[in-house]
């Protein structure tokens, strides 16, 4: 059973990938990058791939609900994506290591030693391998994790702007229940998003390429992983899938996420296929939106700002502003 917002770790591709090498624009350094190629993975072809529920991978930052045992305690609250990273100098020596061997399996991390330091409200997510009580680096160097979101720090103020700490509620958008071919941005409760992790999008996420808001008014929202799916998706084999993307107005996606009848994950980005993102306008941004969002009367807060505009429809999420 397909369950809404339960991306937590990586996800591997629908087909088999290999790393190649690229040089980099700055002297003696070298980039790696994943690509896809013709041979599905045999984990897709366990879970039964063909019989998945197809969704499309959107283009934001990760985020996370679940209780916040601080201030809030055993409040549910809004959590934002923050891997733990090595310092340079290991960085720089698991490069190496990277670069002479053609992989980083052996590599020994010193995770006492060899990463940056965290917030003490840092949680490992889900799925990350533990050794001696300590989160292990996964394959990248990376340890997943997640801290609290605070309406005081500065570096997640997008984050907070889709917050409503008063009443526990986040802006969401999501697919209409009366119309599969309708948005809906609906001021939904923290609590029912419990355990889900979601994607925030909008005007200053990752360059904005469904082209919410703009500079003067920002527009930010989360969307439950899973939540969006793709109509009469294309089969899985490399050259359909890269003639959908290129070709199909349903394929204006950054990629597929199949969530497949046992649980498992499956994905296929455009970049794992040698293709642009973005690469003009795109479904999503395409789609026509309703706004639910109502009782708000408070200062310019993104909140009340929706609020004015409740019950109203736009032919294009893009569309949305708030001067009508």
């Amino acid at each position: 059973m397909r369950r809404l917002g339960s991306v937590q770790q990586k996800i591997p591709c629908v087909f088999l990938t290999e790393v190649k090498e690229e040089q980099s624009r700055k002297r003696d350094c070298q980039q790696f990058q994943v690509v896809a190629t013709e041979n599905v993975n045999p984990v897709a072809l366990e879970a039964n791939i063909d019989c998945a529920f197809a969704t499309e991978k959107l283009d934001g930052t990760c985020c996370y609900v679940t209780v916040y045992k601080g201030e809030y305690e055993r409040q549910p609250h809004l959590w934002a994506r923050l891997d733990r990273k090595p310092n340079k100098q290991a960085e720089k020596r698991f490069k190496k290591y990277q670069h002479s061997h053609r992989s980083c399996k052996g590599f020994t991390w010193n995770v006492e030693c060899d990463f940056k330091t965290v917030p003490e409200a840092w949680i490992p997510a889900h799925g990350v391998k533990h050794h001696s009580g300590r989160p292990v680096p996964d394959e990248h160097g990376h340890i997943p994790g997640w801290v609290p979101v605070e309406k005081d720090n500065k570096q997640y103020c997008w984050h907070s702007s889709v917050v409503d700490e008063g009443v526990g509620a986040v802006l969401v958008l999501r697919p209409s229940s009366d119309d599969e071919d309708l948005l809906e941005i609906a001021a939904v409760p923290l609590a029912d998003l419990l355990e889900q992790t979601l994607e925030l999008i909008g005007t200053n996420v990752n360059g904005n390429p469904y082209g919410l808001g703009n500079k003067k008014q920002p527009v930010h929202c989360l969307v439950s992983h899973g939540s969006v799916g793709i109509r009469n998706p294309p089969p899985v084999d490399f050259q359909q899938l890269c003639s959908w993307f290129q070709e199909s107005p349903e394929g204006r996606v950054e990629g597929i996420v199949w969530h497949c009848n046992d649980g498992t994950l499956v994905k296929v980005h455009r970049h794992h296929l040698g293709l642009k993102w973005p690469d003009g306008e795109t479904c999503l941004g395409d789609k026509s939106v309703v706004i639910h969002v109502d009782g708000y009367n408070r200062s310019q807060d993104l909140f009340t700002s929706l609020s004015r505009l409740n019950g109203h429809c736009f032919s294009r999420l893009l569309d949305i502003q708030f001067d009508l």
